[in-house]
């Protein structure tokens, strides 16, 4: 196959190439993540924060579709939460799939949607159910024996480059570490927005403690419903949003004793609705997605 198809989508400026291979081979594409390096560089390609393919799901997987998302450095992820909002926004629009809730079938399992149409029949929301948090060090996976010390039920130190930062570790599918402003004082006094990522980001995502690496955020709790987020995202760097990672946060807080389980989360792609049922234990994320643009990457 000379040209791939391709749509790219954010959902709040994360943003994903989108390649639907529901009707072809999936061997025609060739080496996927080197395709995922390629189309995802901001200078020599397209550009976005990965590729991702929406694919019939597995035999003997109960789901309408499958996920499958490669990160900008051509890493494969478990999920992602934007991305699978603009998947399910893709395959309703383009008709693969009609199902309301939509079961996709991710590298966390297979996970169910629930989308808002407008009045011209668009998808302009969606909420994913994100499953359960995982809160077991070993199945996040985090090596405690890497870590300084627990700080309590839910914290615990992480030595970076002689610095100590306090952060709790949750895993929604895939890894996270969420660190709060207040901790940190003396590395973090200026606005969330101020905060230089590409400081911290980089040893943090490949600290020996993380033998999957793991994606980082910080956060600033603005009341009991309300918080910021900033994120350095495994295999990707910087991005304007990370929606498995809002559903951390969201854990994180709660867990923390600092917002209740329903929050609002300003991201600087634009903002999500977090909510961590106790009833059931699960997280549901709500947020948009929206269609860029289509297009044919010629290899």
């Amino acid at each position: 196959m000379t040209d791939v198809p391709f749509i790219k989508m954010h959902g709040i400026g994360n943003d994903y190439l989108l390649v639907a291979a529901f009707d072809r081979p999936v061997d025609e594409l060739g080496d996927v993540a080197q395709l995922a390096r390629r189309m995802s560089d901001r200078h020599f390609g397209v550009g976005a924060d990965g590729l991702i393919l929406l694919l019939p799901p597995e035999d003997g997987v109960e789901a309408d579709v499958r996920m499958r998302m490669f990160n900008a450095d051509g890493s494969e992820a478990e999920m992602c939460g934007n991305g699978i909002r603009c998947l399910c926004k893709l395959a309703r629009e383009d008709g693969i799939c009609r199902r309301n809730p939509m079961r996709v079938q991710t590298g966390a399992g297979v996970l169910s949607l629930d989308y808002e149409v407008d009045e011209t029949d668009r998808v302009c929301a969606v909420t994913v159910d994100m499953g359960r948090p995982v809160l077991d060090l070993a199945r996040i996976p985090v090596i405690e024996d890497r870590l300084v010390r627990q700080n309590g039920p839910a914290s615990w130190t992480l030595e970076v480059g002689g610095v100590c930062w306090s952060g709790v570790f949750v895993s929604m599918g895939n890894p996270h570490v969420v660190f709060f402003a207040e901790q940190h004082p003396d590395l973090w006094a200026g606005p969330l927005r101020e905060l230089e990522l590409g400081n911290w980001g980089p040893d943090i995502e490949h600290h020996p403690a993380f033998p999957e690496r793991i994606n980082a955020h910080w956060v600033e709790v603005i009341s009991r419903g309300e918080m910021a987020m900033r994120t350095w995202e495994r295999g990707s760097g910087r991005t304007l949003a990370c929606g498995t990672g809002a559903a951390a946060v969201c854990v994180a807080g709660v867990l923390t004793k600092r917002t209740r389980r329903n929050v609002l989360i300003h991201l600087p792609g634009g903002d999500l609705r977090a909510i961590w049922s106790e009833e059931t234990g699960r997280v549901l994320v709500n947020g948009p997605a929206a269609e860029i643009c289509r297009g044919y990457w010629r290899r």
